[in-house]
C-alpha cells in the first residue's frame, strides 16, 4: 500500500533489548495528505531504514507500508511498518488532482419539456 503527503511530525526514538537479548530501535513518523479531506495516518521505521531513509519534518514523501496486528494482554493493536520513503519533487505535489472542464450552460430549449423539474 502506498499514501503521499506530507510529514507533518517526527516522533521520539524508541529502543530497547527483545526477548532474545538483540537490541532494536524503531521511530513513529505522522503524514498528512493533501486530498480534499486531508487525512493523517501514524506509521514507523524500524533499525537501519530509519537512518537509511532519514524521513525529515516538513518532507513530501510518498510512503509504502505494510499493516500487520499482534495481540498482547488480550489487546490487539495495528501496526503500519514502512519499508520504502520516495521524496516527491515539488512539481508532483502542486499539480491539480483533478483537471476541470468547461462549466456547462443549462437553458430551455424545448417548450414540451417534460421533466418535473
Amino acid at each position: 500500500m502506498e499514501i503521499s503527503g506530507k510529514i507533518i511530525a517526527v516522533l521520539p526514538l524508541q529502543s530497547g533489548t527483545g526477548r532474545n537479548g538483540t537490541e532494536w530501535k524503531k521511530q513513529d513518523y505522522v503524514i498528512e495528505t493533501h486530498d480534499q479531506y486531508p487525512k493523517k495516518m501514524c506509521f514507523n521505521l524500524w533499525g537501519d531504514r530509519i537512518d537509511q531513509f532519514a524521513v525529515q519534518m516538513g518532507e513530501e514523501v510518498t510512503v509504502s507500508f505494510d499493516i500487520d496486528c499482534r495481540e498482547w494482554n488480550g489487546k490487539w493493536f495495528n501496526d503500519i511498518r514502512a519499508w520504502k520513503v520516495d521524496r516527491n519533487s515539488g512539481a508532483e505535489m502542486n499539480a491539480a488532482p483533478f483537471q476541470q472542464s468547461a462549466p456547462v450552460e443549462f437553458t430551455a430549449t424545448d417548450a414540451k419539456d417534460d421533466l418535473p423539474f
